[in-house]
């Protein structure tokens, strides 16, 4: 391993199972940590109260042939989002017929949740919701008639009978209703060696901060919604990044940095070995919310000393940014302020002290040695792919990865 201002508190294995997405909430005193399953659907979750020593309390079982890879905690309820495979990769039973939309679950016994209610979207499914409690989940959604995902506003009032009340969307996606793309759009979606998946997109999650909402809609930019109507989402603004940055997955997160003024953007790397558009991650100044402009791209992460390749991109899999560490407004977790924490595939763990919003720098970092044994299928070569983290109150750090298990990491900061 590599690392620099981060040590490593504990690794826990799964039990063999590797994680995506992860949540966590704060009962009784206690700190729990809920992980996505990757490779299985399904959902893991343990104590993390003594950070140095994890237990797993329980493994959730998902529905068959499902992928369950996103989790949102908040308010001791949870949503866990349902989506169909993409083609050529098979969770579980190959024969079950794959569920669609989120699932609602009451985890006030943290390591018990006791399922209320399933929204169902039709189409193939949710992707990364969002959802910080109280009625409304924003979800990240096909529907039928779309292409790509969408943002749907669900009501939970009543778990057990979910309603969609408005939904927001790229025009073109509605296919249904006979919309078609703008010649700048069409090229968006065929230019820039397009990733197999659909690039006018909401990625999610929808970040919302009061009544405003930030969409990172990959090739259609990020997307600022006015909320305030939730049957009628307005449109406030759109900044572009793609052409030139970015992959398919131009803008992957959108996260605003309360009392600041400022959104911390980035792409998701998609083709292994840096086979795409240049990669990034940015600050927005939206002091002008009608006229959000970029002020910064961060620097990348290089190779350490002693790395055993010569540069990332030689590496193997992914290299660039994928999910940044995000608060949501949730007490048990550390504030989005002056630091990002960033999975970056095969760059490990990144730190950035953005103090400054025009001069971020990097002021840690955590590069785990490469997985021993495959659990899935990607990437092509066997080799460390961070994927998401999240950072609690205290200022535990946790990290997935896609062929092992959770790193727990303490960030020592110079």
């Amino acid at each position: 391993m590599w690392h620099h201002n981060v040590d490593l508190l504990a690794y826990h294995d799964l039990d063999g199972r590797s994680g995506l997405k992860l949540a966590l909430q704060e009962s009784g005193g206690r700190f729990f940590l809920y992980v996505a399953g990757f490779w299985h659907s399904g959902w893991s979750i343990l104590d993390v109260t003594d950070p140095e020593h994890p237990q797993l309390l329980r493994w959730l079982d998902g529905p068959p042939g499902t992928m369950t890879i996103q989790v949102q905690v908040a308010d001791g309820v949870m949503i866990t989002a349902l989506e169909h495979p993409p083609p050529g990769l098979t969770i579980g039973d190959a024969a079950a017929k794959p569920q669609d939309g989120f699932l609602i679950w009451d985890v006030h016994q943290p390591d018990r949740p006791q399922r209320l209610g399933q929204w169902v979207s039709g189409g193939t499914g949710t992707h990364r919701n969002f959802y910080n409690g109280g009625p409304w989940v924003y979800a990240a959604s096909n529907l039928p008639g779309f292409e790509g995902q969408i943002l749907a506003l669900v009501d939970i009032t009543d778990p057990a009978s979910p309603k969609t009340a408005g939904t927001w969307w790229h025009p073109g996606q509605h296919t249904a209703a006979g919309e078609t793309y703008t010649p700048a759009d069409q090229r968006r979606l065929t230019a820039g060696r397009p990733y197999p998946q659909h690039g006018l997109s909401l990625h999610g999650g929808a970040y919302t901060l009061g009544d405003r909402v930030y969409c990172p809609w990959m090739r259609g930019g990020m997307v600022i919604l006015d909320i305030a109507d939730k049957h009628h989402p307005a449109h406030v603004a759109t900044l572009r990044v793609h052409p030139p940055l970015g992959s398919t997955i131009a803008v992957h997160s959108a996260v605003p940095l309360p009392g600041r003024d400022v959104v911390v953007i980035n792409s998701e790397a998609l083709r292994e070995e840096c086979d795409e558009p240049a990669g990034y991650v940015a600050t927005v100044d939206i002091s002008d919310e009608s006229d959000p402009i970029l002020i910064a791209v961060f620097p990348q992460p290089r190779p350490p000393a002693g790395y055993d390749a010569p540069g990332f991109c030689a590496k193997g899999g992914r290299f660039g940014p994928h999910n940044q560490h995000q608060q949501q407004g949730l007490d048990c977790l550390a504030p989005n302020d002056r630091l990002v924490y960033l999975a970056y595939f095969n760059a490990g763990l990144q730190i950035y002290d953005i103090t400054d919003p025009r001069d971020p720098h990097i002021t840690g970092y955590y590069i785990p040695d490469d997985p021993k044994q495959r659990r899935g299928p990607i990437p092509t070569k066997l080799v460390h792919q961070a994927e998401d983290v999240l950072v609690d109150r205290r200022g535990v750090i946790y990290m997935s990865e896609g062929n092992s298990g959770i790193y727990i990491l303490t960030h020592n900061a110079s």
